[in-house]
């Protein structure tokens, strides 16, 4: 190995610099703000972080205040995943939603608004677009985070999103290489496995990545799974065969790689995860994203003192620690320029709803009429991601509340919730609002259950619409986002 001409206070800076943790709280703990002093470059936000706007902006500064070049980066996809709009809903469509509609104008003003949002808050690193083909549609964990399943929409419409979000002056993030669409194991939970041929790999999952590249994308997040037809031994986040080889020299990206969150079982539960942060930044990785659980001040000593061993023992090379903190920095000022250059975009605040509307699919089969008086809405709820989280409602009970004064709802789930949803409805006309239908035999025949007792039920599918459309007036929304619950209950009261 070769030996720079570094001390240990440089490494031990480079190793913090590729740390990017969450904390826990509504203001910069005091922990957080010291080890930005220390080369601490990158902080994460969560939906435990976010109450309003105002108050994430007055954090963002806080922590600005002890490191101006720094990176605050955070999860907000639009759509089912948002962190920004977590108590609320979105106020966007997500991506299946504008895969719907397949306007890439309309994909980049939505994504547009989004950073304008972002960046007035002080968010500068958004770990999005997801860039995965749907090519499951069984997949647990991507589903309506995607454009769809055709390659070609999803690389053009992840070309829109980094331009329309880039040109606010916030970074995107491309997630997740090289391709989680064709998975059925969330790596939440553990590691997924891709058993396809190289070629189809090429043809099906890399070109968004290679548009998001040309598209000008600022960071790239890898996907912990496993892609034997690339690297049989270890998943992409930790594989330097995908990495570098693949990524940074076939595909000629120079910007920053990202790993999705160590803490999740797919590496920690299999490497561990000290020795996984290692082998993630050996294997080309040059930010480390934890923080979705793991939280706190001693998770963050631990993986930078693991770094540091790392480097002392010869298992890491230093150079290659000193390049990842070295594009971190880079990317942090770019952020900066980016921002003032980008000052004067112009709020278009509706553009969401706008995208929410168009992107509505509506079968009318022929009983169907307009629900206009107080009706009951049964929400079947399946079992979220983790990456959708349990804090963010979904719907459409609030906006019919709001349309139909005295309108009633409630939540369903498992064996029995068509009867327990009739029993409740006590005679109203039935919204049944469901979540991947395709996927929960459970909701199938909960759904079987209210068409043949009460054939006038709406059905609203707020997930992939993989199902047969079925009932008086069926709806599919392409996502569960605020927005998409509002454009939902004035199609069912339209009729």
């Amino acid at each position: 190995m070769t030996t720079l001409a570094t001390g240990p206070d440089t490494l031990t800076r480079d190793a913090l610099a590729v740390l990017q943790p969450g904390f826990d709280g509504t203001t910069a703990p005091d922990w957080v703000r010291r080890r930005l002093g220390e080369g601490l470059a990158s902080v994460a936000l969560f939906g435990r972080n976010v109450v309003t706007e105002s108050q994430v902006t007055a954090l963002t500064a806080q922590l600005r205040a002890e490191r101006d070049d720094l990176l605050v980066a955070i999860d907000e996809e639009s759509g089912d995943v948002t962190r920004l709009d977590v108590r609320t809903g979105s106020s966007f469509p997500g991506n299946h939603a504008l895969g719907a509609v397949d306007d890439p104008a309309l994909t980049r003003a939505v994504s547009r608004e989004l950073g304008r949002r972002l960046a007035a808050c002080g968010v500068n690193f958004d770990w999005a677009p997801s860039a995965d083909v749907n090519a499951n549609p069984d997949n647990p964990v991507i589903g309506v985070r995607s454009f769809g399943a055709s390659t070609d929409l999803v690389a053009r419409h992840t070309a829109a999103w980094v331009e329309g979000l880039q040109s606010t002056g916030v970074a995107a993030c491309t997630k997740h290489f090289p391709g989680h669409g064709d998975t059925n194991v969330d790596s939440h939970h553990a590691v997924p496995r891709i058993d396809v041929d190289a070629r189809t790999l090429y043809e099906r999952e890399l070109p968004p990545f290679r548009a998001a590249i040309a598209a000008g994308t600022r960071a790239v997040m890898s996907a912990h799974i496993l892609v034997p037809a690339l690297d049989a031994d270890r998943p992409g986040t930790l594989s330097r065969r995908i990495l570098t080889e693949l990524l940074r020299e076939e595909l000629g990206y120079r910007g920053l790689i990202v790993t999705d969150g160590m803490e999740m079982r797919a590496i920690s539960g299999t490497y561990g995860l000290e020795h996984g942060v290692v082998l993630a930044i050996a294997a080309g990785a040059d930010a480390i994203c934890v923080g979705g659980g793991l939280c706190d001040e001693g998770t963050v000593l631990r993986l930078r003192d693991a770094l540091v061993a790392a480097v002392r023992s010869g298992e890491l090379p230093e150079e290659r620690l000193a390049d990842a903190a070295a594009r971190v920095r880079d990317l942090a000022a770019w952020t900066a320029g980016a921002r003032a250059a980008a000052s004067g975009t112009v709020p278009e605040p509706e553009v969401g709803l706008v995208a929410a509307r168009r992107a509505l699919r509506v079968t009318r089969a022929g009983t169907a009429v307009p629900v206009d008086k107080p009706a009951y809405v049964a929400q079947f709820e399946p079992a979220r991601n983790i990456a959708v989280g349990d804090q963010t409602p979904w719907g459409v009970a609030a906006e019919l509340e709001r349309l139909l004064p005295g309108t009633d709802s409630g939540s369903f789930t498992g064996e029995g919730a068509g009867e327990a949803a009739l029993a409740a409805a006590d005679g109203r006309r039935i919204v049944a609002v469901v979540r991947d239908e395709h996927r929960h035999d459970w909701m199938r025949a909960a759904l079987d259950t209210l068409l043949a007792v009460r054939p006038d039920t709406v059905v609203v599918e707020m997930g992939l619409p993989q199902a047969a459309p079925r009932g008086a007036l069926h709806i599919a929304t392409y996502g569960a986002a605020r927005v998409c619950g509002v454009a939902a209950a004035e199609a069912v009261v339209a009729g």
